[in-house]
């Protein structure tokens, strides 16, 4: 089939690629003419395992290509995908302009029946308005499908090529036939495939994210908690886990979350619910828990120190929301950092991935370090935000050696309590005696 994406940020890149992937002709199309160069000469603009190998092969290929025309992506296109941002606007609202602007544009260019595919994440009734926009311009027949992704980021490839369930929203025979034939190379049974109404599929998105971000913000509830009595989270989190009620993912403490999604995903889901006088007092309870979380770490930092933090060299681990991602946006670690520089500490960060795109933000207020253990050169403590993998199998006996004081603050409890005592260090993490 031809597609056209419309959006090549971390949705509208992976559909694009993983869809050329199994034989499908994708046209990316995005409004940055210096993004689009950087792509079409082979240069994958975002960090994801897996991408660059995908993206380069389907390139070689010619079934992955990019334009910054919007009218040839829609002549190109027999299933157009809507992978455009939905930022958090000022009222906690999804912003619908870029979506709406776009699909205004369709209506006035289509020649053919053509399936547009809202995959941004979007509002209960934004398939409605969007084939309503569409209809006011379009001389052609047209569906408008919503199918929400599931992607996470670090395994945004494995997710989209091998999906636990494929959700489309529609009420149309035609655009769903359409939808599942795409998606029969990604799933092993037709059970896989979840067709609802429009209404649904878009729920479905937002209440996803916003189970999983109240999972976790219930946990760290429990972990402070913990630290508050003298239990222990980790035995607390193994037990409550192994009630297949309940499962054991998401399930893991620390300095909260951040990202692209969950934290703006419940806001508007918040404010969905206040348009018609709904209350979500669940998720109001999540985002004040959750802000509070990212900066937990901070008093006892502070504590150590004697509320002395000024000059305070303080080497920090980890600077993106989540590991195998270079995506800052919401992440715990700036609110840290924020707090540090508030008290007139000095910053050395290290990242495998995300610096760039720190130094961005933060410029030069903090230094970057080559390496992990760089940064602990003449460290008063370590904060670790991320837990990348070369994090975690870190030799803990360099926080003696490379240190001026050998402490740790874990805000993703990567380490053993007993390890770090035995290499003489003073460890601090969540919820753990």
């Amino acid at each position: 089939m031809n597609i056209t994406i419309i959006g090549t940020g971390y949705v509208g890149l992976v559909t694009g690629t993983c869809l050329a992937e199994v034989g499908h002709n994708s046209l990316c199309v995005d409004i940055d003419s210096q993004k689009v160069n950087q792509m079409k000469a082979g240069q994958v603009p975002i960090y994801e395992p897996q991408l660059e190998s995908y993206f380069t092969r389907n390139i070689q290929a010619n079934r992955l290509r990019f334009t910054t025309s919007l009218e040839e992506g829609i002549r190109h296109a027999e299933v157009i995908f809507l992978a455009l941002p939905t930022p958090e606007d000022e009222d906690g609202s999804a912003d619908m302009s870029y979506v709406m602007s776009v699909a205004g544009e369709i209506g006035k260019q289509l020649t053919r029946y053509t399936v547009i595919v809202n995959k941004s994440t979007v509002p209960v009734g934004t398939a409605e308005k969007v084939r309503a926009l569409i209809a006011q311009h379009a001389n052609a027949p047209f569906d408008v499908v919503s199918n929400p992704e599931f992607l996470r980021e670090g395994f945004a490839i494995h997710d989209f090529m091998h999906p636990e369930r494929v959700v489309i929203g529609t009420s149309s025979e035609q655009a769903a036939g359409i939808m599942k034939k795409l998606y029969e190379p990604f799933v092993d049974t037709e059970e896989a495939i979840l067709l609802m109404d429009e209404k649904s599929s878009e729920l479905t998105k937002y209440a996803a994210n916003a189970f999983l971000a109240t999972k976790i913000t219930f946990m760290n509830e429990i972990a402070n908690f913990c630290d508050q009595v003298g239990a222990n989270v980790d035995a607390v989190r193994k037990g409550v886990g192994s009630d297949s009620r309940i499962g054991s993912r998401f399930l893991f403490p620390g300095i909260g979350f951040g990202g692209s999604c969950f934290p703006k995903d419940i806001k508007a889901l918040k404010k969905s619910g206040q348009e018609v006088h709904h209350q979500f007092s669940i998720l109001e309870s999540v985002i004040e828990v959750n802000e509070q979380q990212k900066t937990v770490l901070f008093p006892k930092i502070k504590a150590y120190f004697n509320n002395q933090l000024a000059g305070k060299k303080i080497a920090v681990w980890g600077l993106a929301f989540k590991p195998d991602t270079d995506d800052i946006r919401k992440a715990p670690a700036l609110e840290m950092i924020h707090k540090l520089l508030s008290e007139k500490a000095i910053v050395t960060a290290y990242d495998p991935e995300a610096m760039p795109n720190v130094k961005k933000e933060l410029g030069n207020s903090i230094a970057y370090a080559a390496t992990k253990e760089d940064a602990l050169i003449d460290a008063d403590a370590l904060l670790i935000c991320t837990e990348w993998e070369e994090f975690k199998t870190a030799d803990t006996a360099i926080f003696k050696s490379r240190m001026h004081t050998p402490v740790v603050f874990d805000g993703r409890n990567i380490f053993n309590p007993k390890t770090i005592k035995k290499n003489q260090a003073t460890y601090f993490s969540v919820g753990r005696p």
